[in-house]
């Protein structure tokens, strides 16, 4: 239950209508799906398709290190053979910002360009979504951010993710920063969602094992996030199932045997069906701080979204045991034997046992205390105007929660003795 107090400050602020506007858009709005190809090989296969469909020339937007290793060859390869034209994009950064956003705007157009591959994880897929609508709706970035700010539709997108995490593969939104105020900006717009997507492993074996770590437990948020919030569906529920499911058995898999094409291909699958779940179903408290450390020290999205699930998950366990229950029996840690506050906490507890299994750190390193209540207070603001969070949190509370992942200090008397050795 939403405390009085927040709900008439809502009612005052008007927030409660937008808070409603999302949830019947993310709802009940229809959204797309994309015609999935999945395998090794995919992205060739849809270089084919995509060079099919008479595009005058094509944008492919990546970044430098997947240009430089050559994991778009496949892709291209294909293009060139079906005789499309297309031009590279190569320049996407972590976090998208908006100047260099505007730079793949100005390209996509100086290059007279009619359709976008999204080709790489969660910074270019956002940044060919943002380019998308951009291109369609030329005014500032800024003005497009929010629910449908788009008069006219985004150009046609197609994906090749290369990590299993984000599912923005499949999502109606695109996150991209703004470097001046150090904010995260989310636009959400249905037709965002791209027309064809591949999911092809072979893409993801080179991937580091701290990559694989931080993205499979950004995929595994989503989901968990989607299902234990107030805006679920049968449909979303199924996904989020599956994907937890599916990412309890194979991601300590991927992470200790990059090369396992067959947990790289359900790790894909996983991240796609989490993102089906959190399109309809949204976020929590995770991504809301998570947005925040992404925005202030440009924590990559996966790390934050990992070292804060295990925080959010105990503070909202007391509203969510039953679904936290029905999660462990997803996750094959319990038995639907057992008592739901047993199955609850026996969920948390393989939670912190795979953060530290992939070696995911308990804190922030560039977390400061002095940031912390702007931190909160714009994590409260992002939450309670657009997530359905099962259980609500004042502002203290979430600066309570957030402290939990600041750096540990070593003990002063530790430091003076290792001084005193040293002179």
């Amino acid at each position: 239950m939403i405390p009085e107090s927040l709900r008439n400050s809502l009612r005052a602020t008007g927030l409660g209508t937008l808070m409603k506007g999302a949830g019947l858009l993310t709802r009940f709005i229809p959204i797309p799906q994309p015609t999935l190809l999945v395998g090794p090989g995919s992205s060739a296969r849809l270089g084919q398709a995509i060079a099919g469909f008479g595009h005058r020339k094509i944008l492919i937007v990546t970044d430098s290190i997947i240009s430089k290793l050559g994991l778009l060859n496949d892709l291209t390869d294909a293009l060139k053979a079906g005789g499309a034209q297309f031009v590279v994009f190569d320049e996407i950064t972590p976090d998208a910002p908006i100047p260099l956003i505007q730079k793949g705007i100005d390209f996509y157009n100086e290059q007279d360009c009619d359709a976008i591959v999204a080709f790489g994880g969660g910074s270019s897929m956002d940044a060919s979504k943002a380019i998308a609508v951009a291109v369609s709706n030329p005014k500032p970035l800024n003005q497009l951010a929010g629910y449908l700010k788009g008069l006219r539709a985004p150009v046609k997108i197609y994906a090749v993710p290369t990590t299993a995490g984000t599912g923005s593969e499949v999502t109606v939104a695109a996150v991209i920063s703004d470097p001046v105020n150090h904010k995260k900006l989310v636009i959400v717009d249905p037709r965002m969602v791209p027309k064809m997507a591949a999911l092809d492993p072979s893409l993801m074996t080179g991937l580091p094992p701290h990559i694989t770590a931080a993205t499979g437990i950004d995929a595994l948020t989503h989901a968990i996030e989607a299902f234990v919030g107030n805006w679920t569906t049968p449909y979303s529920d199924g996904m989020a199932l599956s994907a937890v499911s599916l990412i309890f058995e194979n991601l300590r898999i991927a992470y200790t045997d990059g090369k396992n094409l067959a947990a790289r291909e359900k790790m894909s699958l996983a991240s796609t069906y989490a993102g089906f779940a959190f399109t309809r179903a949204n976020v929590g408290y995770v991504h809301a701080i998570a947005h925040q450390f992404g925005g202030l020290y440009h924590t990559p999205h996966g790390l934050a979204n990992a070292i804060m699930l295990p925080f959010v998950l105990k503070y909202s366990h007391p509203a969510i045991v039953d679904r936290l229950a029905l999660l462990a029996v997803a996750a094959k840690v319990g038995t639907p034997d057992e008592s739901g506050e047993v199955l609850a906490q026996k969920f948390l507890d393989a939670v912190d046992q795979l953060n530290q299994d992939l070696g995911i750190p308990t804190c922030l390193d560039a977390l400061k205390e002095s940031d912390i209540p702007a931190l909160a207070k714009a994590a409260c603001w992002e939450a309670h105007t657009g997530y359905p969070v099962p259980r609500y949190m004042s502002q203290e509370e979430c600066e309570n929660l957030i402290r939990k992942a600041l750096p540990k200090v070593a003990a002063p008397a530790a430091k003076s003795k290792k001084s005193a050795r040293t002179r």
